[in-house]
Order: structure tokens, then sequence, then C-alpha cells
């Protein structure tokens, strides 16, 4: 498979490493100096494209792939916002769009847990949840995408949780009792962990998924990109885990 990267940081640079060990090739490469504007006939080479940019530059390089007929794999986060306008612009152009807050099996599995968990506990309101992320300190959002992907599991399966708040690196004494604080640290070069913890007055319950390095994501990525292939429309990682 023909591959274009969007976005060439320490990301990008370990996706490339596993595509071509998986036997892909690499026909673009877009960072910051050629990003405005990289030319659409180069993109035009590549099956597929896969988007790990900034927020600021990632529903641009999602529309310049619909244009350009290339299915895009989005691993970039904090667009959630115009979600539904990349959504009509992908029907308009009948493009192809994966995006996921984490491709990591682990982490996927994780939500999955999470959600159960949210459901167990439901009935039991002498526990309170809250949430704790670490990542390295490039990290551009907070919380990440993947915290807001776990506070929305519990917000569907917890009836006690209306809303979720960002706490940057610490609790604070008095949250509301139907708020979900999650705890945002950004320390060193932290590939990423997320804890769920229930609290009661005599016991404690904690969930943690742990990244050891970006390569889980990477290769998540990379399949995401291999099972895309010759399918249209809008996909995610249930999509792919079936």
């Amino acid at each position: 498979m023909k591959i274009a990267l969007l976005g060439y940081g320490k990301m990008g640079k370990t996706i490339e490493a596993i595509a071509l060990k998986r036997g892909h090739s690499i026909v673009l490469k877009v960072d910051k100096d050629n990003f405005d504007p990289f030319p659409l006939e180069e993109l035009k080479k590549a099956d597929v494209a896969i988007e790990f940019s900034t927020p600021k530059t990632v529903v641009g390089n999602i529309l310049h792939c619909f244009v350009a007929g290339v299915p895009i794999v989005v691993g970039t986060t904090a667009w959630n916002d115009q979600m539904e306008f990349v959504a009509e612009k992908c029907k308009e152009k009948n493009g192809t769009i994966f995006t996921a807050s984490n491709f990591s099996l682990g982490v996927n599995l994780f939500f999955r847990l999470n959600n159960q968990l949210a459901k167990l506990m439901n009935p039991y309101s002498d526990y309170d949840v809250s949430m704790e992320e670490i990542h390295h300190v490039h990290k551009l959002d907070s919380p990440s995408g993947t915290g807001i992907t776990l506070a929305d599991g519990i917000l569907a399966n917890l009836d006690r949780k209306k809303t979720w708040k960002d706490y940057p690196n610490e609790l604070p004494a008095d949250v509301p009792h139907e708020e979900l604080p999650i705890v945002s640290k950004r320390i060193g070069e932290v590939p990423g962990t997320h804890s769920v913890i229930y609290n009661s007055d005599v016991d404690k319950i904690t969930i943690t998924h742990e990244a050891y390095s970006r390569e889980g994501f990477a290769l998540g990525a990379v399949i995401a990109a291999e099972w895309l292939f010759g399918k249209k429309g809008i996909f995610g990682m249930n999509d792919l885990l079936g």
C-alpha cells in the first residue's frame, strides 16, 4: 500500500517505521516545512493517508483528502466540534475517513472495560468517580481525546454524573457532585497513562491503562489504514474490532 503521512513528527516517524516493516511504501511526507499547501497531485499517488498533525491543520488535511479521493485515517484529536461538518463533506465528496481518539488495541479494550464498570457502579452512589491522565509535555490538548472518550463513557452509563471538567495537575477539594473531574498532568515524555478511580469511605476501585511507547498507537493506525483500503464512508475502532 502507498501511504501519505500528513504530520511527520515523532508519531509520523514511528508510523513510517512500522509501515515500512509491514511492506508498505511512503509516497508523501507533510510537515510544517512543506504544509502550505502540499500538492494535490502528490497526494493522489497514495492509496491512503494517515493524519497525525495538529488541531489547527487536521480539518484542512481531511478536506484535501476528500478532494483527492484518498481515504484518510485521523489520529489528531481536539477537533470534535467540527465532526458534523466533516461528516457532511465526506458524504458530499463520497469520501472515506477513519477516526479514533486512540488507536491502541489495549486502550480500546480499556474503553469497553470503563463503560462496563460504570454500568456496574451506577446503583452504588457511595462511590464517587474521578479520572487522572498523564501525558508528555508536548501534548497540545487537555484533556486528551482518550480522556474525553473515557469521560463520555462514564457519563453515558453513570446517572449521577452530568458533565466532566478538566483540572490541570491536581484535584480540587470541592468538586460538585454531578461533575466528573479529570486531572490532566503533563510530565516529561510520558506516552500516556489513564486511570479511572471510584472512591468511597471504605475502599477504592481503580482501573489504569499505561502505554509504554508510541508504537502501540502507531501500529493501530497502520492496521486501520490496511483495513480501510477499498471502503467508503465514516469508520472508527468499533468497526475495525467488531
